[in-house]
């Protein structure tokens, strides 16, 4: 998975916006409002994501390329590399479980729109 995949994902998922709010460096997807994946544009090959506390360390017991997450709270952010093993089908379901992780934060009625809108 590349950069721009990354994006074109990210972007199908319902109420998902795009921005530069820490600089021109890091890409920024929220899901209403909510951060759920960060990716620095000059390294590429690099993503962070929301994860479920427990399944944070087991990815990361799993896999070299998931280690906590880069400048972001490290209980429950992973910093996913792209360029090793991991199949594009695992990186997305990661990037879907972070996803996945920020919606069910959000207030019920947000919830049931983003629902109501897919």
């Amino acid at each position: 998975m590349n950069v721009e995949t990354l994006r074109n994902y990210c972007l199908r998922k319902p109420s998902t916006d795009e921005g530069l709010p820490f600089g021109e460096d890091t890409l920024v997807f929220k899901v209403a409002g909510k951060i759920f994946l960060l990716i620095s544009l000059s390294e590429g090959n690099r993503f962070n994501v929301k994860c479920d506390l427990e399944l944070a360390v087991e990815l990361r017991d799993q896999h070299p390329e998931v280690i906590p997450g880069y400048h972001m709270n490290k209980k429950m952010w992973n910093t996913v590399y792209m360029d090793g093993n991991l199949t594009d089908k695992q990186l997305r379901g990661m990037i879907d479980h972070s996803y996945d992780e920020v919606v069910k934060t959000l207030p019920k009625k947000v919830r049931e729109g983003i629902v109501n809108t897919e």
